[in-house]
This record gives structure tokens, sequence and C-alpha cells, in this order.
């Protein structure tokens, strides 16, 4: 196992993992804003310290973990693996988390868990890599959380994504949730938000 694995992971990992997960939460509860989630940790590349910071906070033995780009994640996937115990495991369906690429076609997201009736929360989150957190199409939010609506606009966003948002949204209370992540800072995207192209 090489330094790769060791290095980058929480320094203080009870104050970190409290500090990520009340920022995550808020995320979650104000769809379309920026957190920034800081410099707490940052795992081999590719990997963003958003989402190395979400990973090691939300993840741990009973969360599997995918990522999409397997052959780039190897060193990550070792990282995440060491610092939280979460398995990395091959099959999509079978994740709580998935990291995806920012080469990902949304044409494969039917694959990742939804939940069922019963266990609505047994679904996945998706944390997807964009280039800028603007700079891109203009986006409205609305939904829960959303006053009246929220304008958000990453730059890097996969082709087909605001058609596959539509569908996951229409199978609530099933459905995945997404984290939109580069660099320190996140977009939190449940399933509950309704996006459409300005």
């Amino acid at each position: 196992m090489n330094t790769v694995t060791f290095d980058g992971g929480f320094a203080d990992p009870v104050f970190a993992s409290q500090d990520v997960f009340q920022s995550v939460m808020h995320a979650f509860s104000m769809p379309g804003t920026i957190a920034s989630l800081g410099e707490w940790a940052l795992g081999p590349a590719p990997l963003c310290a958003a989402a190395s910071a979400i990973l090691l906070t939300l993840a741990d033995y009973a969360t599997p973990v995918w990522f999409e780009n397997s052959e780039r994640m190897q060193d990550a996937a070792a990282w995440l693996t060491f610092h939280s115990g979460a398995p990395v495991v091959p099959e999509p369906e079978k994740a709580s988390f998935l990291l995806l690429s920012e080469a990902t076609d949304v044409a494969g997201w039917s694959e990742f868990a939804r939940g069922t009736m019963e266990y609505p929360d047994r679904s996945a989150t998706l944390i997807l890599p964009v280039r800028s957190m603007d700079g891109g199409a203009s986006l409205d939010l609305t939904g829960p959380g959303i006053e009246a609506s929220r304008i958000i606009s990453p730059t890097g966003l996969p082709d087909g994504f605001v058609v596959a948002m539509a569908a996951n949204a229409a199978l609530y209370p099933l459905g995945f949730d997404i984290v939109l992540v580069c660099g320190a800072e996140a977009i939190a995207l449940p399933r509950t938000t309704r996006i459409k192209e300005v």
C-alpha cells in the first residue's frame, strides 16, 4: 500500500465530520445553494476536496461505494476504504454512494438504486464532479427548500442531465439524490427538486 492511500484524511475526524455533515445537510435543505466544505480532506486525484470530505463523512462499512471510472480511481478507492472502511463494489446497483466521472453517461443512471416503496431511503446518492459552479447554462430550480425558484449555472454537466433529473423526480418518493462537486464546493439536488432549462 503506497503513501497516497494514507495521506489526505481528516486530521480531526470528529470535528471535521461534524462540520461537513452539517454543511451537507444544510445544502440538502436548501437545494441549489453552494456549500463550502473547506479543505478538511483531499483524496488522491481525481477526487476533489468536496467529494473527499463527503465520502469520508457519509460512507462507512455499511455503505458500499462505486467508482464509475474504476481504472482511474484505484488509488481513490483504496484511500476511501483505508480511511472510512467503506467497501468498494463493482456493481453500481449495489452502491449507496456513486462517484461519477465528468464523462458520465446519464443513460446508465437507470441502474442506480432508487429505493423501494417500503424503503425509499434505500436509494443512492450520486456525487458528480463539474468543472465550475457557474458559467454554464442557467437552470431553474423549484421544490422543497426553495422559496420561489433558484438559478444555478454549473459548467460541465453531462448531456441529458435535465431530462434525466426530470425522470428521477417523477419517481418520487423513489429516486436518487445528487451532489455536484467542484474543488471544495458542493450543490445538493435532492430528488424532490424540479429542474428546468431557462
